[in-house]
């Protein structure tokens, strides 16, 4: 995992919510409560989303193998979106279902104290969780607001933890006070809309979990950040003269696959542009550490005809989108391109220089 903070987070947030399914499940079955139940289920899914996220993170670990020759990074991906159906489904689904049926057959809840201490319970449990999360994040969020922090991290687990945990701090909330509002009352519905409550929160939650992750899942590029190390690191004014395009992709939160078609000048030897393409994917690598695949294709660049839009190498989107690169493997630990085009798609046409060669994980 990224991190440790990400590991201690996630165990932070499993002991938490398996002591707290554990103390709600006995003060439903004490007091008959809806809120008990749906909050006590609630905090058994959750229980089951630390579990999910602690076994895509040993899963991410496994060796590249030839049928998946980039690793199994995306494993953490895969299951951090797992995280939002069961969220969705085992947690949100089922809290509006027990609290219509509540609303619909209303009755008084029994021996109060045991809902009520339990909440109390389990918001002190939970306040600590949450607190650990935000400790955690805080290591690796920077100056980011919290809403891009969640939006725009590359690992999953601590934006996972950190909603799982709010909406578990605003769902024992809600839950107490419909427990209170039916204590207080003597009407059990009050109960039901605190359980139709947090049943709303977590779906809302699990839908902005599934957003986030199906946006990694597809394939992200790196940050503004790293692509402009990356840029400043390929020229060296001497050789490598400009970047005609580059492309950028996540295959993992730590590492990143980098692509792009370096300008050369025309008389430099193969010799000498394969030695200033090493030392471009070394200057890389210093600059941005999770840069693990890096291809690089020497091209001629022509001013001339990049203007008139002709040129063979020229850009035709924005640097760091994700590309679809021509290379080809030849061999364990090393990939080769091509080299040249054959006039399909935006960068067709001749002038392509010796290919381009990664110089391993």
């Amino acid at each position: 995992m990224s991190a440790s903070g990400g590991t201690k987070a996630i165990v932070a947030a499993l002991v938490a919510n398996l002591s707290i399914a554990v103390a709600k499940f006995v003060a439903f079955l004490f007091s008959g409560s809806s809120s008990m139940l749906a909050e006590s289920v609630h905090s058994l899914a959750d229980s089951g989303n630390q579990g999910l996220l602690l076994l895509g993170g040993k899963k991410a670990k496994r060796e590249a193998t030839p049928q998946h020759p980039f690793g199994y990074g995306r494993e953490r991906y895969i299951y951090a979106f797992l995280v939002s159906i069961v969220l969705f489904s085992v947690g949100g689904m089922f809290a509006v279902y027990e609290g219509y049926e509540k609303i619909k057959h209303p009755h008084e809840i029994e021996a109060w104290y045991w809902p009520v201490g339990v909440l109390v319970f389990a918001i002190i449990a939970e306040i600590f969780s949450f607190r650990t999360a935000i400790r955690e994040s805080n290591q690796t969020r920077g100056d980011r607001s919290w809403t891009e922090f969640v939006r725009h991290s590359k690992a999953p687990e601590l934006p996972v933890v950190l909603l799982e945990d709010l909406g578990a701090l605003v769902g024992l909330i809600l839950a107490l006070a419909g427990v209170g509002l039916a204590l207080g009352t003597g009407n059990g519905v009050w109960d039901g809309i605190g359980t139709l409550c947090i049943g709303i929160l977590l779906i809302l939650i699990a839908i902005v979990l599934a957003v986030e992750t199906k946006s990694l899942l597809l394939g992200e590029s790196a940050g503004v950040e790293d692509v402009e190390r990356i840029k400043a690191a390929v020229v060296d004014g001497d050789t490598v003269t400009r970047i005609i395009h580059m492309r950028t992709l996540h295959l993992g939160p730590e590492e990143l696959l980098v692509a792009a078609k370096i300008a050369v000048r025309h008389d430099e030897t193969a010799t000498e542009i394969a030695a200033a393409i090493n030392a471009a994917e070394n200057r890389i690598r210093a600059a941005c550490p999770i840069a693990r695949v890096i291809y690089l294709e020497p091209d001629i660049y022509n001013a001339d005809a990049a203007a008139t839009a002709t040129n063979p190498g020229q850009a035709t989107e924005a640097p760091g989108t994700a590309t679809t690169g021509t290379g080809s493997t030849t061999g364990t630990g090393s990939t080769t391109e091509t080299g040249s085009e054959t006039g399909e798609g935006p960068d067709a046409g001749p002038g392509a220089g010796p290919a381009s060669k990664d110089s391993g994980h």
